[in-house]
């Protein structure tokens, strides 16, 4: 069952001009069949363990990283995994999944599915990119024994179709801008389609915070937060001095999801320690200080509070309040850089999204994600064990998973 909220409904029923995925398919994928599930700005995938949750997640993610031209066993590491499990192999012991999206925006609905062979050889053997029931690429397997497809595109020239062959470990879509002359209407329809599948695509943060990781002072790096959140502390010191204001808006979130006051959130560098190489004194760093940043809440009485002294359920929020509050210059994300950023959405994938947070911590959260999403630069989809305490939340789309 789904639940659509007023708010997401009229957000949904508007066309963007940020292109964005509304809709994914998952027509046999690990415990899915034939599910199809619709997404809005803010999404809560909900249900118990063993309902498929995480399984969404790492279909949305794969199909991401597929769009940004990985190779098949990059995103398929344990590709069996992903076979439903009741599937049986076919004459030629062959066994596989199929996944799918629908990628709304100024060319319409864009409707995307993939079927990949997990067994006996990790390939993709059947891809489709459609528009309004227009079949505008087509891939196919039909020599197991060459490493590519057949793939046919719409032409609409004096030939309606372009045949070639394309690789069988990673996705034809992105490589249409390759292969793909633009001369005709046709071309630049499949051209136009594609771009606005691939940039719905791209551009997506999958993270899920491990506070254990999160406690201890970490070294200083290029300031761009990872998925388990273990760099909080550096990417705390890069934000902080470069945006105020947005240091100003989490610093008023970690007053409503932690305990005790809070005036401020700080990153100091660490000190040094003194050695001695060859009898010549030495300091770690530079001034006595080493290359490690620690993160410390100020309690304004003259005490700071080390990020490990915090309950793990505040270092979550801590860390997904951070991750709706900035964007992908901040985040480790694969961004389309040759598209505008004011034509690019931000998508977050949060599993376990309410681990740990108590009853205030998660309706802060959940409000603070509202408020980022309405404004169309991000998007998030979640996975919670209950999402009841969402319902009243204008802009959530819940989708409930029954086991």
């Amino acid at each position: 069952m789904t639940a659509l909220s007023p708010g997401a409904r009229a957000q949904a029923e508007a066309r963007p001009d940020r292109p964005s995925v509304v809709e994914l398919r998952l027509t046999a994928f690990a415990a899915h069949r034939r599910a199809g599930f619709p997404l809005g700005p803010l999404s809560l995938f909900a249900g118990p363990s063993g309902s498929g949750k995480s399984s969404a997640l790492r279909a949305y993610e794969a199909l991401a990283r597929l769009g940004g031209g990985a190779e098949l066993d990059e995103v398929f590491p344990d590709p069996v995994a992903c076979v439903p499990e009741r599937a049986r192999p076919d004459a030629q012991r062959r066994r596989g999944f199929r996944i799918g999206c629908t990628a709304d925006g100024p060319e319409g609905p864009v409707r995307l599915d993939v079927a990949v062979q997990a067994e006996p050889e990790l390939r993709i053997v059947g891809e489709r990119l459609t528009v309004g029931g227009l079949t505008l690429l087509e891939t196919a397997l039909r020599d197991p024994s060459r490493r590519s497809v057949q793939a046919a595109w719409h032409t609409a020239g004096s030939s309606p179709v372009t045949r070639a062959p394309l690789p069988d470990d990673r996705l034809g879509t992105p490589l249409l801008p390759l292969r793909v002359a633009g001369k005709t209407d046709g071309q630049r329809q499949v051209l136009a389609a594609a771009e606005q599948m691939v940039v719905a695509l791209r551009s997506v943060f999958a993270c899920d915070p491990l506070p254990r990781s999160m406690r201890a002072a970490v070294p200083l790096g290029a300031g761009r937060l990872l998925r388990g959140c273990g760099n909080l502390a550096e990417v705390l010191w890069r934000t902080r001095a470069e945006c105020g204001r947005r240091h100003g808006l989490l610093v008023d979130a970690l007053r409503a999801g932690c305990a005790g006051p809070v005036r401020d959130l700080l990153a100091e560098r660490q000190p040094g320690e003194v050695g001695r190489i060859g009898g010549v004194g030495r300091i770690g760093g530079i001034g006595g200080i080493d290359g490690t940043v620690q993160a410390l809440l100020d309690r304004g009485d003259g005490l700071r509070t080390p990020l490990g002294r915090l309950g793990d359920g505040e270092l979550r929020y801590l860390a997904l309040s951070l991750v709706l509050l900035t964007g992908p210059g901040v985040l480790e994300v694969d961004t389309a850089g040759e598209v505008p950023a004011a034509l690019q959405t931000l998508t977050v994938l949060a599993d376990g999204f309410d681990r740990d947070l108590d009853v205030r911590q998660r309706e802060g959260l959940v409000r603070l994600a509202a408020r980022m999403c309405e404004r169309g630069h991000i998007r998030l989809v979640g996975a919670v064990s209950d999402a009841s305490w969402a319902a009243g939340v204008g802009g959530v789309t819940v989708v409930d998973l029954e086991p």
